[in-house]
């Protein structure tokens, strides 16, 4: 994408970079409040008085020479939650003119809201840099083989312009190809780390820049977390040594908004993680955790759907007042009882 095209477009969104909250279904509001004006740095989103919800779904148009992979790095998203989001539209050459959803509408991950918090099966970072803040990029995480481990750590050394010493079985697996890589990779445009890298507490994990951006927001890595090149750089001009990073894996979230809608998101599943998990089971636990002793009128069938189709976009788990019950639900049924019965 080039220049002139971010300029224009950069000046079409400056409502919606950062924020999240002027756009919802591509239209901006009538009249916004100069508190709406007022723009936040990318990522960062101010944290709701009540409920765990930030941001709002838009849609753009694109425009001549764009792919989704642009638009998907413009707009903070990563390649998995583009494509998912836009299943009929071409990742390299779509139509110009063609309307692609930007899912930035986000529930905040079930875990103490400090320092940093990486979802691994979501492949989004959070970081509650400051008092009513919050701030999300996209990252990559470990494929399957190399995994990413859960758990809680911290941040330690930060190091500009790393060298990276690939490991042993990298280096194997590169000369049964005939291909024998380095022992160590200087810094420069070859260096899949990139420019900025934060050591963690785990040995051998970082999270780093990278020299392919089109990759953020896939499982590719050997484990570490990799972000685009202004995000990395922005953390490690802000992030202290000794932060708490809280590696987590929920594929099901769900919280409330603020305007009092149950809502929920859910992502395909780790391959690692699949054995003895039981998907539908763990999105029960979570709206009933959401809810707490009170049950409203949840859409049980749009439960199972969206657990069983997961494509990251959040949608809402109340059943409209012109929705007649469900007739074979009892007069209160447990959780349980009424998913079962909405999906027969």
């Amino acid at each position: 994408m080039n220049t002139a095209t971010l300029a224009k477009r950069g000046a079409r969104l400056a409502l919606v970079l950062g924020t999240g909250a002027l756009l919802s279904a591509g239209a901006l509001a009538a009249e916004p409040t100069a508190d709406e004006v007022r723009e936040l740095p990318r990522g960062h989103y101010a944290l709701p008085e009540s409920g765990s919800v930030i941001g709002e779904h838009y849609t753009i148009t694109v425009e001549e020479g764009d792919t989704l992979i642009d638009i998907a790095r413009e707009h903070n998203v990563g390649y998995e939650e583009i494509r998912m989001a836009n299943p009929e539209v071409s990742l390299w050459a779509p139509f110009a003119g063609t309307e692609v959803t930007i899912p930035g509408r986000r529930i905040l991950p079930d875990a103490e809201r400090e320092g940093i918090v990486v979802n691994l099966s979501e492949l989004r970072l959070y970081y509650y840099s400051k008092e009513g803040i919050v701030e999300t990029y996209p990252i990559s995480v470990g494929r399957e083989e190399f995994s990413t481990p859960v758990g809680v750590t911290k941040t330690t050394i930060k190091v500009k312009d790393p060298a990276w010493s690939p490991p042993a079985s990298m280096r194997r697996e590169a000369a049964a190809r005939g291909e024998p890589a380095p022992s160590v990779v200087p810094p420069g445009p070859d260096n899949p780390l990139g420019r900025h890298a934060i050591l963690l507490g785990l040995p051998s994990y970082l999270i780093h820049g990278t020299n392919k951006p089109e990759g953020v927001g896939m499982r590719v890595s050997r484990g570490c977390i990799r972000m685009f090149p202004e995000d990395i750089e922005s953390l490690y001009q802000r992030v202290p040594s000794g932060t708490r990073v809280n590696i987590i894996d929920q594929p099901f979230k769900a919280g409330w908004s603020e305007d009092g809608e149950l809502l929920a998101q859910s992502f395909p599943t780790l391959e690692e993680n699949r054995e003895g998990f039981e998907p539908l089971i763990f999105a029960i636990d979570k709206v009933s955790k959401a809810f707490g002793d009170e049950q409203p009128p949840v859409d049980y069938a749009q439960l199972r759907e969206l657990v069983e189709s997961p494509d990251g976009v959040t949608v809402s788990l109340m059943r409209t007042a012109e929705e007649a019950p469900t007739p074979e639900a009892p007069k209160a049924p447990s959780l349980y009882d009424a998913i079962a019965v909405a999906v027969r």
